[in-house]
């Protein structure tokens, strides 16, 4: 099946990268002035969806969907709903971090939103791919990421288990007001880093080989 890919109207400075996670048949729903990224992605809009304060309305409203100005979700949330009902199973978010932390913080929280509707998403910036891995999964982290983090933005995640790293870990925990779990390295070309936990949820941050500080 397709997937959903929504496209914020945050930053996105090497746009060549992220294309190279992106196909043909992608559904594209483009927020507001998340249209400035329609040339660039080389992928045209199957929908827009917007209350148009930071972007021009299109002339055409066709595949339009115009919100209030006044409203409960962002543009952004507001998408990911419109691809939960139209039956979408894997996410693709780009534009949606960086700029203003509240939009930021929200956008992550769309990762939980999308997980607990039995979803698969990603976040895709210049710097990193982020998701959500729950109790029960296991997921494995491949050689050639620079850094790997386990933020806790929910409660407490317990019986996290990581191996093949340089920083391993048993039956550990993690709650969401202290975050150690920031900066891991995948410890061996030959092995995957392997991460599992027993209760609660993670965001898992990967941070790209090429990201510089």
């Amino acid at each position: 099946m397709k997937r959903c890919v929504i496209a914020g109207g945050a930053e996105i400075k090497n746009y060549a990268l992220i294309r190279e996670y992106l196909r043909d048949d992608d559904y594209f729903i483009y927020c507001d002035c998340g249209l400035n990224h329609k040339d660039s992605l080389l992928h045209e809009p199957d929908l827009i969806i917007g209350d148009f304060d930071s972007h021009s309305k299109p002339d055409d409203l066709n595949n339009v969907i115009v919100l209030p100005v006044v409203k409960d979700d962002t543009d952004t949330i507001y998408a990911v709903k419109e691809g939960i009902r139209l039956g979408f199973i894997e996410f693709i978010l780009i534009g949606v971090t960086g700029g203003r932390i509240d939009h930021t913080l929200a956008n992550i929280y769309a990762l939980m939103m999308l997980k607990e509707s039995g979803k698969s998403a990603v976040i895709l910036d210049d710097y990193s791919e982020m998701s959500i891995i729950s109790a029960g999964e296991r997921v494995n982290i491949k050689w050639g990421c620079k850094f790997f983090s386990l933020i806790n933005i929910s409660g407490i995640a317990r019986g996290i288990n990581i191996t093949g790293a340089k920083y391993n870990l048993t039956d550990g925990e993690i709650k969401s007001s202290y975050q150690y779990g920031v900066s891991n390295e995948v410890l061996s070309p030959e092995h995957d880093a392997q991460i599992s936990l027993r209760e609660g949820s993670l965001l898992l941050v990967v941070i790209r080989k090429n990201f510089s500080e």
